[in-house]
């Protein structure tokens, strides 16, 4: 196993009464996408904080290459926040190069250019760019420095699909130059897309933990047909099957779809609106986590 370019161990926060994170560990090594995921409250983002060295933990430490956070870690981490002000009555172009100044070692800035594909508004104010534009420039400055880590917090929130693909595709090209990244985001077929292993925290603490793939078959052995609810007669009988009812539609959850749709034909169910899907990570989040609404 290579060695990790930022690990935590045994992070604990505590804010008067509360528990924010409860003994939280984990690393980060290169050309590896960690994805922190876990619904409002769950801790993610104080944790996220004393990963960056905002935040000092209660108890626990923060290892960046085996030492504790300072310079050479500010110098050589990326961060691009949720949400960041940019100076107002300058260009694309100009912002590239104000934050090219504040790093002893940074990207040229014709490579930032091209690999945040940039080429098109580089003369634009920044108060004229679309989401899209703007989220592709703040990974370019969170790039700047070339750093070793890179923080995205959910870096398409608020984007069309077409931008969310098109971050997607620069955030790949970012983790083959070698780069640690951690990405939080609430959309999980974003986390299924570009994170390698993910964490989801619930409460404080690290529920579970591992690559998408392994997750959800670690939890999920059946299949889902679903049919409109009005489709299926209250008496139905179906064998080895769980069934979900939501207010429009039906789930019939089985180990065995070849059996299950024998037995809808042999009891004369309509198959024309039948759609058969796997288990997403949507559904492990809401399996592991609750259904309640977190404010």
């Amino acid at each position: 196993m290579p060695q990790p370019i930022l690990a935590a161990h045994n992070l604990v926060k505590h804010y008067k009464t509360l528990c924010a994170v409860d003994n939280v560990s984990l690393e980060l090594t290169e050309g590896h996408c960690l994805g922190l995921l876990g619904p409002n409250g769950a801790g993610k983002t104080t944790t996220i904080e004393m990963l960056e060295g905002i935040v000092t933990p209660t108890t626990g430490e923060v290892l960046y290459q085996g030492n504790a956070l300072g310079k050479a870690f500010r110098n050589q981490a990326g961060i691009m926040f949720q949400a960041t002000a940019l100076q107002d009555y300058i260009t694309v172009k100009e912002s590239l190069v104000l934050f090219s100044q504040l790093y002893p070692n940074t990207v040229p800035l014709e490579q930032l250019i091209e690999t945040c594909t940039l080429q098109s508004f580089l003369h634009q104010d920044n108060r004229k760019l679309s989401g899209g534009q703007r989220q592709r420039l703040l990974l370019a400055l969170a790039l700047a420095n070339d750093p070793t880590v890179l923080f995205l917090d959910e870096p398409t929130t608020g984007l069309d699909p077409q931008a969310r693909r098109n971050l997607w595709t620069l955030i790949d090209t970012v983790k083959t130059q070698g780069k640690a990244i951690l990405l939080t985001t609430h959309y999980m077929d974003e986390a299924y897309q570009l994170c390698d292993e993910l964490v989801i925290m619930d409460h404080g603490k690290i529920i579970a933990q591992d690559t998408p793939q392994a997750l959800l078959q670690q939890h999920f052995s059946e299949s889902i047909l679903q049919l409109p609810a009005a489709a299926l007669p209250n008496n139905i009988t179906l064998t080895e099957v769980r069934l979900k009812h939501h207010t429009e539609r039906t789930e019939i959850l089985t180990k065995n779809i070849d059996t299950t749709i024998k037995e809808l034909q042999s009891q004369n169910i309509s198959l024309a609106q039948l759609q058969i899907r796997e288990h997403t990570l949507d559904d492990l989040f809401l399996e592991i986590t609750g259904h309640e609404l977190r404010q």
